[in-house]
């Protein structure tokens, strides 16, 4: 609208723009009065409405004013609490919820660290798996085509696998363990819907053969057997969870990552164990073991020099990667978790004790009856319905007979309360503190029991009466090979890196505990090598070699007391060479079956086998000249073992040199 010419410039703009509004106001009113019809006849009532509306719309109520303001103070005091509340009350709550929300602690996961034996043969691993999952709701072709692509890789029917992919829409799992080979095979098909998640798997390469010392890891990566289990704070690399900060969609925020955080150490567990020599050991003791119906049996093999088990193989095995398949009872070791009656493997002990308290000498005469009564009950050599008594007897022939009645007069004596400590001098009743899980303690009876009964201290005398483990009687017949120390077995050597610098070692005792003087222990080194030569223990001779040994055929102990019917356990303990004692080698087998089953039979064979084995791993002199020191197959041998063809190694060369 354009104002007259005399009202231009002669108002206030803001004057005339209330003139303008007025009259606007006028015209609209009389515009909607005409197009009601307000003003014909008889609408008189409308328009006094229309007019009070009008004036009441022009002049609010005080009363409507306040109320606008009641509720305009009350929502702003309503916010102000509200923001009272916010900033200051659940301040440090919703604060710790936003970060929480904003950041991620992670701990990703690291691979255990490898187990590698002496050589460096691995015995434990990790290697990547993959699960295959199938998402058919993201399929681009059908579900008959995608069967038909997956079948022949995963090793399947089409059949089957399009069962399952009509079973869900989403998250089907098609397979599990998947090797990477199988994995990129997968995923050159290039198929949409397929998902492959990545996971470690602990692979055990040597399978049964040193499943009694790896142990197992189960499906959550906890060790639940063996050096897996006892030494898995130093198998877990420790690497520790890093705060990182992630997008609001969840991902991680690639320059909030700190550095190195995802190094990987290169480090592995070194046993002592040799590979070599358990496999030798393991097939001679499955040849025995079958061969006789045995319930099972194991070998061990210790270095004199410092503690260190060269082989631990016991039968029955498992095989760890396939360990559900196993019953519970292959889990346990049986080198350290039962206890057994030595017998005549422990007579060698009982002469050094008496040795070195002077309560006989080496060249002492023994009579031996054959069969004796002590309080009342009868003790007779196992020989002695066809040998009778014997009469004179030295000390190195009772140990050759294995005389149970010589050696009862040869601990009688000595004062029983005397003989007692000296048990527990050696150890008896106490674990060997090896370096493996579960070990349990040998069982010796109270003092007050042992002293009041001579029936106790004379069974004690032939290895009967108390118990141990085969790992003890090893440990033992250590203290004859070195010198009279008292060594620790143990398995572990100690982390190395890969070039094969030592990075942890076990802490050693440097000075073992010494028992016997080491006169006493090449006395009774002598003795037992006369066992080999002439007495039971012909089987483990190795033409040039002095070994020394002794062989046992105990009663087995029944769980209700006494002794078990037609049940035995047969042992050979073996110390070689005896001018320079390196390895104490034993099999020990449970409950053979025959006539002839006894230790001379059942265990000094096997012994003879890792023996043979050792020399030619160790590429050892003779002891003495001889026409050949290569092992010849004899009447002891077990069929079928040749240590230096098997071991891929050169046999020692027989020596040049004649008597």
């Amino acid at each position: 609208m354009r104002l007259p010419a005399s009202q231009r410039g002669s108002k206030p703009v803001s004057a005339t723009l209330a003139t303008l509004l007025s009259d606007l106001r006028s015209r609209s009113s009389r515009l909607a009065t005409n197009s009601l019809g307000l003003n014909r006849p008889g609408n008189a009532g409308m328009r006094r409405l229309l007019e009070r509306l009008r004036t009441a719309h022009a002049k609010p109520s005080a009363r409507r004013l306040v109320m606008v303001w009641a509720v305009l103070l009350g929502a702003m005091v309503l916010l102000v609490l509200n923001l009272v509340r916010l900033q200051v009350i659940q301040a440090p709550d919703l604060l710790k919820q936003a970060r929480s929300q904003q950041t991620i602690f992670l701990r990703p996961f690291i691979p255990r660290r490898p187990i590698v034996d002496r050589i460096g043969n691995v015995l434990a691993i990790d290697q990547p798996v993959y699960t295959l999952y199938a998402h058919p709701v993201s399929f681009k072709e059908p579900k008959t085509t995608v069967a038909e692509k997956l079948a022949p890789i995963l090793g399947k029917s089409a059949g089957e696998l399009l069962r399952k992919l009509d079973t869900a829409e989403s998250g089907i799992r098609l397979e599990v363990a998947l090797s990477e080979n199988t994995a990129d095979r997968l995923l050159n098909l290039q198929i949409d819907g397929i998902d492959l998640a990545q996971q470690q798997q602990r692979l055990y390469p040597q399978q049964h053969l040193t499943a009694d010392v790896v142990g197992y890891v189960d499906v959550d990566q906890q060790g639940q057997a063996g050096i897996e289990h006892s030494h898995k704070n130093l198998l877990q690399r420790s690497i520790k969870s890093v705060r990182l900060s992630r997008t609001g969609l969840g991902s991680m925020m690639p320059d909030r990552i700190p550095g190195g955080f995802l190094h990987i150490d290169n480090l592995h567990l070194q046993l002592t164990v040799d590979s070599r020599v358990q496999r030798t050991a393991q097939s001679a003791l499955q040849q025995q073991v079958k061969k006789y119906g045995a319930k099972r049996g194991v070998v061990l093999v210790m270095d004199v020099a410092d503690g260190a088990l060269r082989s631990l193989v016991s039968e029955p095995s498992y095989d760890p990667n396939e360990y559900y398949k196993a019953n519970v009872e292959r889990f346990k070791n049986w080198a350290m978790t039962d206890l057994y009656e030595p017998g005549s493997t422990f007579k060698p002990l009982n002469v050094a004790i008496a040795l070195e308290t002077k309560a006989i000498r080496p060249d002492q005469i023994f009579n031996d009856e054959g069969s004796i009564y002590v309080d009342q009950w009868p003790i007779q050599n196992f020989d002695y319905s066809t040998a009778g008594a014997r009469g004179a007897t030295s000390v190195t022939q009772i140990l050759e007979r294995s005389s149970n009645v010589g050696m009862v007069h040869i601990m009688q004596q000595m004062q029983r309360d005397n003989y007692y400590n000296w048990l527990q001098k050696i150890g008896l009743g106490q674990p060997t503190g090896i370096d493996l899980p579960f070990e349990i303690a040998g069982q010796l009876k109270d003092r007050k029991t042992f002293t009041e009964s001579a029936i106790d201290a004379a069974t004690s005398a032939f290895g009967q009466g108390f118990s141990l483990t085969p790992i003890q009687l090893v440990q033992l017949h250590g203290i004859l090979a070195s010198g009279g120390k008292l060594l620790t077995p143990h398995v572990v050597q100690g982390l190395y890196d890969e070039a094969g610098h030592p990075y942890w070692q076990p802490v050693r005792q440097t000075q073992p505990q010494q028992i016997f003087s080491p006169q006493t222990a090449q006395t009774v080194l002598q003795m037992m090598e006369s066992v080999v030569q002439k007495g039971s223990g012909k089987a483990a001779q190795v033409p040039g070699y002095r070994i020394a040994g002794k062989t046992g055929t105990a009663q087995k102990a029944s769980a209700s007391g006494g002794y078990q019917e037609n049940a035995k356990i047969t042992s050979f303990v073996s110390i070689f060479p005896v001018e320079n004692p390196r390895y104490v080698v034993a099999a020990v087998i449970d409950e053979p079956k025959g006539e002839d089953a006894f230790g001379s039979t059942v265990a000094a064979p096997i012994v003879k086998a890792v023996i043979d084995a050792l020399i030619t791993l160790d590429q050892m002199p003779p002891s003495q000249p001889a026409a050949t020191v290569a092992p010849s197959p004899g009447a002891s041998a077990i069929e079928g073992l040749s240590p230096a063809e098997s071991l891929g190694v050169e046999p020692v060369p027989a020596p040049s040199s004649t008597p």
